[in-house]
């Protein structure tokens, strides 16, 4: 392969940026649009330092998809437009700062610029991350060559120092499939596809330290991914019941079908994370464990096993956890989530999904704050992780599931998506400046001057007043720009301007309950348990209450069901640590059927003989 001297690098790579970035459309004055600032930047940056373009393009989206974010840092320390990092050593745990941690600092002294310009600055950002990546490629002792290929060890530098990490890979992908997007300011950038023959990428390393066995983790293959496992020990010798952190299972071979994922934030960085799911006074743990900083998969409970992190038996049984290192609302940190993270964490959940059969949508891709209250008494504590600021229309891009487009007003009765474009829907919120948000806000009428549903607040946390991207409604009424969902037992008005908040849900087969005949109203549950009579041939168990929650759904009004058939109530037993109690380990499966539907912000339950408009419940052998 043939090596170029800096010099020529430079005026290669400029020769070449019109066929890497593609033709930029121009105005009748042949000068390109005012938005194209951010796609010249790159371009200059890329042509001062001896840096590939498309390269420097591909990196920067792979780091924030071109978003500066105002030069406010990620969750993880990550700054403008290309996620130079800057991380307070004292929040790092001895012995794990890195390089890594601190590459503004080091950009930024290698073009004279003040770290805090470089920060907020996008043309000195694209110049101090063009910079480094020189001298990590100077200091491999390998030429400024205009091939890409000859620069993936560099990139994967910059994005870790740990060979594991997919985000070259990830990199060298966006550069073979191009990417195209506005961002949130308005800069208009293109990257046109361009092949990539081959790339300079050393073979994977073999499986690292004996603490963390990655043979053990159910992950993709092409995921960094190891596993760390959650306590399971009691906090009372004396006491076999008072184990942490998780049920010993067998899903879904015991009975217990896996039928949902549940995001989460972990309010927390991942190494206290660690030591938190690693204590069993914690009584708490997830399946997976997401870094922010690269993408960094840990698993700490198989799948086999069910964990504790939903707040509610029924989810738990049947649902993997994911935490996400993030916070849904800082009032002392940053918010915004990092690509990394949302990439490793949407190729888990479509590993998980094929491998499970969980339908991809959201209805089964649930955030925490989608899990009803199991009691009426646990409803007002449920959590809303992992927040108003997590992009769910571009994590169902990652997914494969994109939202559907706007269609003009929606017709009554029929199914729609909420789904606002998240870079310009920016509701007022307290507590934090005008910025993307992924909920709708609803009103007791239709008109921004209506009271907001449920006496509801501008509060972040406030779950009873917002209807979130991607959650399915059926429409109870259209007032111009206004659209009304049955939500919650009443309508529920939210501004749609031209059907620009919600999409038709145009997917064949979807169910759409309503009471049955007769019926002025029925109960909603939060949890599906079995009913009295399916304990009887278990004596060791004790009967679980059947009890619905102070929600109804009226007679006249319809919900979407989140499967087209119900599934049986069910309780999974398991006392002892070492499962020898009297019928230990034992699921209980009752006659009863019921149906999850989208009932507010939240899932709940109807019962199958409750409704009309569901398939006939299967038949039961009985007890």
């Amino acid at each position: 392969m043939i090596r170029m001297p800096r010099a020529a690098a430079a005026a290669a790579a400029t020769a070449l940026v019109a066929a890497v970035l593609g033709a930029a459309p121009a105005t009748a004055t042949g000068r390109p649009p005012a938005d194209g600032r951010l796609q010249r930047q790159f371009t200059d940056a890329a042509a001062e330092f001896g840096v590939p373009a498309g390269l420097l393009l591909a990196l920067s989206y792979q780091q924030t998809r071109w978003e500066s974010h105002g030069g406010a840092p990620s969750t993880t320390g990550n700054h403008g437009v290309t996620g130079l990092t800057r991380v307070d050593p004292a929040a790092v745990p001895s012995g794990a700062d890195r390089p890594r941690l601190h590459t503004l600092d080091t950009a930024a002294a290698l073009i004279g610029r003040p770290a805090e310009q470089v920060a907020t600055d996008p043309a000195q950002n694209l110049r101090a991350a063009a910079a480094l990546l020189a001298r990590y490629q100077r200091e491999a002792g390998r030429a400024a060559s205009a091939d890409p290929g000859d620069w993936y060890r560099t990139v994967a530098r910059f994005g870790g120092d740990d060979e594991r990490n997919p985000f070259a890979d990830r990199v060298f992908a966006t550069l073979r499939t191009g990417a195209e997007r506005t961002t949130a300011d308005g800069q208009h950038v293109r990257l046109a596809a361009a092949p990539v023959p081959h790339p300079d990428r050393p073979a994977r390393p073999a499986p690292r330290s004996a603490d963390a066995d990655d043979a053990d983790a159910d992950c993709p293959a092409d995921l960094d991914c190891d596993f760390r496992p959650a306590a399971y020990a009691l906090t009372d010798p004396g006491d076999p019941t008072s184990y942490g952190n998780y049920t010993k299972a067998n899903r879904p071979d015991d009975g217990q079908r896996i039928q949902y994922v549940v995001l989460h934030d972990t309010e927390g960085g991942y190494d206290g994370s660690l030591a938190t799911f690693g204590n069993p006074k914690s009584q708490a743990s997830a399946h997976y464990l997401v870094r922010s900083s690269d993408g960094h998969v840990t698993q700490l409970v198989s799948n086999r096993d069910v964990a504790w992190h939903a707040g509610n038996k029924t989810f738990n049984m049947h649902s993997i956890g994911i935490e996400h290192e993030g916070y849904a609302f800082p009032k002392d940190r940053p918010t915004w989530y990092s690509e990394q993270l949302y990439q490793s964490s949407a190729a888990l959940v479509r590993h998980l999904a094929a491998r499970y059969g969980i339908p991809l949508d959201r209805e089964h891709v649930l955030g925490h704050d989608d899990v009803p209250g199991p009691v009426q008494a646990n409803a007002a504590g449920m959590h809303w992780d992992p927040g108003t600021f997590w992009d769910w229309a571009h994590y169902l891009d990652l997914l494969g599931v994109p939202l559907p487009g706007p269609a003009g007003p929606p017709a009554v009765g029929s199914t729609v998506v909420i789904s606002p474009a998240f870079d310009t829907n920016r509701p007022a919120v307290n507590g934090t400046s005008d910025r993307p948000e992924n909920f709708v806000y609803l009103r007791t009428g239709p008109s921004p001057d209506a009271p907001l549903l449920n006496d509801g607040t501008l509060d972040a946390a406030d779950w009873r007043d917002k209807a979130v991207t991607g959650a399915r409604y059926v429409v109870a009424d259209v007032s111009g720009d206004w659209t009304a969902i049955w939500y919650d037992g009443r309508k529920a008005w939210f501004a749609n301007p031209g059907g620009t908040a919600a999409a038709p849900d145009a997917r064949p087969g979807r169910t759409v309950l309503t009471p049955g005949p007769g019926s002025a109203s029925i109960p909603v549950y939060g949890r599906a348990y079995p009913e009295a009579a399916a304990y009887r041939g278990h004596p060791s168990i004790p009967v679980q209450q059947v009890v619905p929650l102070s929600a109804t759904v009226p007679a006249g009004q319809a919900y979407p069901a989140a499967d087209a058939e119900p599934v049986r109530g069910d309780f999974y037993y398991a006392r002892n640590i070492d499962g020898d109690a009297p019928e230990d380990r034992t699921l209980v499966v009752g006659c009863d059927t019921y149906y999850p539907i989208r009932y507010n912000h939240r899932l709940a339950y109807l019962r199958s003989t409750d409704v009309r408009g569901g398939s006939a419940p299967p038949a039961c052998p009985g007890h």
